[in-house]
């Protein structure tokens, strides 16, 4: 009887053990295609864990966990954008904690790996780049890209795809990285003159890269990886950094008051050792590991961002400015470019019909009015100034009376985008006609 009672006793232990270890909840932006292998090779080294993946897209996954957190029930915040971490930080979302790895870089590019004060850390690197469908180009008689500029050429009009920040936060640090490379005046006069050849704006992340893969669209503006992972899979596509872009840390963090700590601490470890990261090599992931050792066992044809010289040049990223800004300038998108698609690409398309017309003729009239026409396109209704501003930033905040002053800003900024393509359209058409 004794050694039955010591039986169950240490099984009732042993149970205990493995029930203590548990779920442990991650909400994230990545796909079932990344986050389905590491699942399962976490939960094949670390017995006992069940890793339980929530998808949100980063800004539903940040709201999730300001709106839930007198009852939080989320061990880890696994996402793309920093400046989300920051976000969350900021609001004592975030716990600290001290990763097992060692070895690991300080800096990526010239961006910090983890949070200094150690309320997140890198895992993978990440750049902002275009992927083309190379059978859709040689279709339709199109030229790769090599820089943002060149999609607002002629020939990309109608065969570019992109999603809405506002819905993908690796496609707000695109934006960010654009703005923050061109300036806020050169930056949105290009993203605009990019707009006015989108095919769609895509409500999900996931939907650029398949439009792509599948020949629906032919350049998509992406995270490295969706190009990199494309190709691995035989997709016939291509992807490229442009000169102006950045590599910033993709992130994992230990939400506040997390039910699982223990567990949760358990992934970070995992996903920072070497075994961790050699999964980011998956063929269905194909992300950069934060460890230069892995290198060395790195799939062909994937980048070195501590050794290969596109790298060096990329531009500092500053996470500070765009976590402060982010609700602003993704409701400047939508409202000058999301929702105001068809009238962007309306006047794009006169702008473009102008410029055809003008090549060889010497009409400074016309030329004028195809000037005048372009700086409507590029006009923001805000200046950078007034973006970070705390008028302007407090209105998305949340709130009664936020929301109502949020409305008027998105309404007075659709207005004046509308008003400008109009004006646009008819001041390129007007050129046109002098010239016919």
């Amino acid at each position: 009887m004794k050694k039955v009672l010591l039986a169950l006793s240490a099984g009732l232990l042993l149970s205990t053990a493995a029930f203590a270890q548990g779920t442990v909840t991650v909400v994230t932006s990545f796909s079932k295609d990344m986050t389905d292998p590491i699942k399962a090779a976490f939960e094949k080294a670390r017995p006992g864990y069940i890793l339980d993946v929530q998808n949100r897209n980063t800004n539903a996954g940040v709201t999730f966990l300001q709106e839930t957190r007198a009852n939080n029930q989320v061990d880890l915040f696994w996402a793309s954008a920093p400046d989300a971490f920051v976000t969350l930080k900021n609001q004592d979302l975030l716990a600290k904690f001290e990763p097992e790895a060692e070895g690991l870089p300080d800096t990526i590019g010239s961006y910090s790996v983890n949070d200094a004060d150690g309320y997140f850390f890198g895992f993978a690197a990440s750049g902002y780049g275009m992927m083309w469908n190379n059978r859709y180009l040689e279709a339709n008689g199109l030229t790769p890209p090599a820089e943002w500029d060149d999609l607002a050429a002629p020939q990309y009009h109608d065969h570019v795809i992109i999603a809405a920040p506002s819905r993908s936060g690796t496609t707000h640090l695109t934006i960010e990285t654009i703005l923050q490379g061109e300036g806020w005046e050169g930056g949105w006069g290009l993203l605009k003159r990019i707009g006015g050849n989108f095919q769609q704006v895509s409500d999900r992340s996931f939907g650029v890269p398949d439009a792509v893969n599948s020949g629906q669209a032919g350049v998509g503006i992406v995270i490295d990886f969706f190009g990199f992972s494309a190709m691995a899979g035989g997709f016939p596509v291509s992807f490229k950094y442009p000169s102006v872009t950045t590599v910033v840390p993709a992130n994992v963090a230990i939400v506040a008051q997390a039910p699982n700590q223990e567990g949760a601490e358990t992934f970070i470890n995992f996903l920072l050792s070497e075994e961790g990261q050699l999964e980011l090599f998956h063929p269905a992931i194909q992300r950069l590991p934060i460890n230069p050792a892995v290198y060395d066992r790195a799939p062909e044809g994937l980048p070195n961002p501590f050794e290969d010289e596109q790298f060096k040049s990329m531009i500092s990223f500053d996470g500070d400015l765009s976590s402060g800004r982010t609700a602003v300038v993704d409701a400047l998108f939508d409202q000058t470019i999301t929702f105001q698609l068809d009238n962007l690409q309306a006047a794009v398309a006169a702008i473009h019909a102008a410029e055809a017309a003008l090549e060889g003729q010497d009409n400074a009239e016309a030329r004028a009015l195809v000037d005048e026409a372009i700086a409507l396109i590029s006009a923001s209704p805000i200046t950078e100034q007034e973006a970070s501003s705390p008028e302007i930033v407090d209105a998305f905040e949340g709130g009664e009376q936020a929301s109502a002053r949020q409305s008027q800003l998105e309404q007075a900024w659709a207005s004046a985008a509308q008003e400008n393509y109009a004006a646009a359209r008819e001041k390129a058409q007007s050129a046109s006609a002098l010239l016919n």
